[in-house]
């Protein structure tokens, strides 16, 4: 078994192990900064779904409603104001840089961005904090979260249920993104090395 067909079944074991109470605590750490990414998540719930081991219903409500709660955890950190956002985010190994980005987003499209934001890598991490700097009223960011929340989270579910199904075919080609994936899993400890160090050092200073 090659290193994505075990990351894959591993993937999946914690998730059933979690069920959906799982689905719902990874994702709302996905909406807040934690690097929880949603695409490590979901497509396995969807593996869950095809095998009869999860309800496609009950995952709908898990994965919507922790996105919301992780939003709405986030809103309100940006709400307390920046200094805390800085300060307390970097435990969650918050990027400042991406943040800055984010913001500039937030301000230069307005209220749409927390809709738009749900399909962006990175940016749908941070996205509620902006709009908790803005004071963006509740009812739309609660509607605009839920729908793109929503939205991306069943697309991500409903590849996983396409992979599954299609599994035979994909094993003869899993050789090939083993390197991908290797290279990727070297790149993503190296620069979590440095998120940790970084944040140390800064803690330091504080």
């Amino acid at each position: 078994m090659g290193i994505t067909e075990l990351l894959c079944h591993y993937n999946t074991q914690l998730i059933h192990t979690c069920s959906y109470f799982g689905v719902f605590v990874l994702m709302a750490l996905e909406s807040m900064v934690a690097p929880v990414p949603s695409e490590l998540v979901m497509p396995f719930a969807g593996f869950l779904i095809f095998t009869g081991h999860f309800d496609p219903w009950w995952v709908l409500a898990a994965s919507s409603l922790g996105s919301l709660v992780g939003s709405l955890f986030s809103y309100g950190m940006g709400v307390l104001g920046e200094p805390v956002v800085l300060r307390y985010g970097r435990y969650l190994l918050l990027n400042p840089h991406h943040l800055g980005w984010t913001k500039g987003f937030f301000n230069r499209h307005g209220g749409k961005t927390i809709f738009i934001a749900r399909f962006i890598p990175v940016v749908r991490h941070l996205i509620s904090i902006p709009a908790g700097l803005a004071r963006m009223p509740m009812v739309p960011f609660f509607l605009y979260t839920l729908v793109g929340a929503t939205m991306w989270n069943m697309f991500l579910t409903y590849l996983g249920v396409r992979l599954k199904e299609n599994w035979r075919l994909i094993q003869q080609y899993t050789h090939l993104l083993d390197y991908l994936v290797a290279a990727c899993l070297a790149m993503g400890l190296v620069y979590l090395v440095w998120k940790v160090k970084a944040a140390r050092a800064l803690d330091g200073k504080l």
